[in-house]
């Protein structure tokens, strides 16, 4: 009787164990997607059973959609895939440039499905993209983003106390390779947008890659990296606090039981620095200090260079969101700017501390295009000097990455 007992749960066990295997072995039947010679891109998916399949991605014509308040957006274009044999849907790009891409399917209408053949995926709010890089060759913009054979910096996930926020938060921070030997460092501080938190810019950005490679080239100093997490209501990632699995959301960082904020993330900035200062080994005077930012975070960037003028050295606004006390999004730039008791005042005072570098980059269909224009109409009024780059494209990470490329190698010169 022990013995018939014994063979069923060992019979019991095996079957479970090949459920468990069939996972691991049930892999796509497909390659995809299949970067090819000739610089183009192949999609493939198993779906004998559907009747449309599209994808969607940023390397195809964009799409404008309509934003309240805001103007035309740039969303990634659609492609139809066509059934081959097998029940096997395929479609191919044309030659696409050196660059990091993102792309999910449409299936019968349901929208956002990840490839099943593509295990490399990032997350941007709630929605999850698959990716994949392009490249040429050594240096352009897809090896950049690549990790290659070079020393290699460390990501921390750091907790700091914020006196300001009241608050225990989180941040991601990339000492550079070497920074164990000893030595002091610049810092740079790299904020992210609305609804991003501190994993943003080393997943959706490649940040660790950029640097290690720009720094591995001589192209830029090793430095710091200090990522903090942008809601001032929230203290780190969905998952990562107290609230576990709350719903990330564009504006203060989500669903949940939220409070008002103590304070904003620019008033509570200095926090972050006097922790950085206190447990890393930087070079802690103006000089070796830069702060840049997208979308919200080049706001919050603004608005740490209008209160702190004499802590940062260098600045940059990456597809700025711009605002100034109380105003309103309705309101164009120029006029919150007219409206502002403080503004002329303070910028005079910023510029008047001569900035080694005040940095902005914006995207010609960015959908706050016009805002950067109003403010850099008012600075030019008063001849105060500031760099300006302007690329295609709206208010994608692709143009992120590229501003953070450039911003890098200008600091710390």
């Amino acid at each position: 009787m022990n013995k018939k007992i014994m063979t069923l749960a060992l019979a019991a066990m095996c079957c479970v164990g090949a459920q468990a295997q069939e996972k691991l072995f049930n892999s796509a039947s497909v390659q995809s997607p299949v970067v090819n010679k000739d610089g183009t891109v192949t999609f493939n998916l198993f779906a004998p059973k559907a009747v449309k399949v599209e994808v969607t991605g940023d390397f195809l014509p964009t799409q404008q959609i309509d934003i309240p308040g805001y103007g035309k957006y740039d969303a990634p274009g659609v492609a139809e895939l066509k059934e081959g044999k097998n029940g096997v849907w395929s479609f191919t790009t044309d030659k696409l440039a050196p660059e990091m891409y993102s792309y999910t399917f449409n299936i019968d209408g349901m929208t956002g499905v990840k490839d099943p053949a593509n295990i490399y995926v990032n997350r941007d709010i709630v929605s999850f993209t698959n990716i994949f890089i392009v490249s040429d060759q050594k240096g352009d913009k897809g090896d950049l983003y690549k990790v290659n054979e070079v020393p290699h910096g460390n990501l921390s996930k750091v907790w700091y106390n914020s006196p300001t926020l009241k608050m225990q938060r989180r941040m991601t921070i990339y000492t550079p390779a070497g920074y164990d030997k000893g030595g002091k460092y610049p810092v740079l501080y790299l904020l992210h947008g609305a609804g991003g938190d501190e994993n943003a810019w080393s997943e959706l950005g490649r940040a660790a890659q950029i640097l290690d490679n720009l720094i591995a080239t001589g192209k830029a100093k090793p430095m710091i990296v200090v990522m903090p997490n942008g809601n001032p209501n929230c203290q780190a990632a969905p998952g990562e606090w107290s609230w576990g699995m709350y719903t990330p959301g564009f504006r203060d960082g989500g669903t949940g039981p939220t409070a008002p904020a103590a304070a904003s993330i620019p008033e509570s900035f200095m926090d972050i620095v006097n922790y950085v200062d206190a447990n890393y080994r930087t070079l802690k005077d103006r000089s070796h200090r830069a702060i840049c930012g997208l979308s919200m975070g080049g706001g919050h960037t603004f608005h740490v260079s209008l209160l702190y003028p004499n802590k940062f050295d260098y600045f940059g606004l990456f597809s700025a969101g711009l605002h100034l006390e109380n105003g309103t999004y309705e309101a164009s730039f120029a006029k919150q700017i007219e409206n502002s008791k403080t503004f002329a005042q303070q910028s005079a005072k910023l510029f008047g501390s001569k900035p080694k570098l005040y940095w902005m980059g914006m995207g010609k269909t960015d959908f706050l295009y016009q805002s950067t224009v109003d403010l850099r109409n008012y600075w030019d009024s008063k001849g105060y000097k500031y760099e300006y780059v302007e690329t295609d494209g709206g208010h994608i990470w692709r143009n992120w990455r590229i501003y953070l490329t450039m911003f890098a190698q200008k600091i710390f010169k």
